[in-house]
């Protein structure tokens, strides 16, 4: 079968013809492009801010105590007991650390109190030790130990952990009423040991 013939002029036309399709619908296809590249472009960046935020939160805490360096601390959220004693150089060697709940988490503004061992005969730790208080005087509820909870009226071994927790958990007492807040110390409870502790 014979193929029409095409005429020069008229090849030349269905060529222009085709280049005006090219160059429109390039139009459409370039802006699309540069639109996809804006958004991954944006992608990136929400990406970017989203790394920043998930950047660790530090917190400030009071390492007291029984510890080689005691001071303020900064460390990242989420860090534990046994992080903060770290930062202070460690446990002295006569330090009771089984009073201490290593494995809690640490809160802002927080004091980790680490005390000191009893003497051999039973005697208070010293001031540099962080006791509780002097033999015969008032018990410091921010540094006491749990033999010196424990001498206190009504206050059993089991009760006397439950303020150590409490303190460790919320930080140091602001007040003697926040006994009051320590399961198994009701109001009657306080105000037998009102005299008998101190901050």
């Amino acid at each position: 079968m014979r193929m029409p013939s095409i005429s020069r002029g008229r090849a030349a036309a269905y060529a222009v013809a085709v280049l005006v399709a090219l160059a429109v619908g390039g139009r459409f296809v370039v802006p699309e492009s540069a639109g996809r590249g804006g958004a991954e472009a944006k992608v990136v960046e929400h990406a970017a801010l989203e790394a920043e935020e998930l950047a660790p939160r530090k917190v400030v805490v009071h390492v007291v105590g029984a510890v080689n360096e005691p001071g303020l601390y900064t460390l990242d959220e989420g860090s534990r007991i046994d992080d903060a004693v770290r930062r202070a150089g460690g446990a002295k060697p006569k330090a009771a650390l089984e009073l201490v709940n290593l494995a809690a988490p640490v809160a802002d503004g927080q004091q980790v109190v680490v005390p000191m061992r009893s003497g051999p005969a039973g005697a208070p730790a010293t001031a540099e030790s962080a006791s509780g208080g002097a033999a015969g005087g008032p018990v410091h509820l921010n540094t006491a130990t749990l033999e010196d909870l424990d001498a206190l009226p009504g206050i059993g071994p089991v009760t006397a952990q439950k303020i150590l927790d409490y303190r460790t958990a919320r930080g140091a007492f602001s007040s003697v009423d926040e006994l009051d807040a320590v399961p198994g110390i009701g109001p009657a409870r306080l105000e037998q040991l009102k005299p008998l502790v101190q901050l």
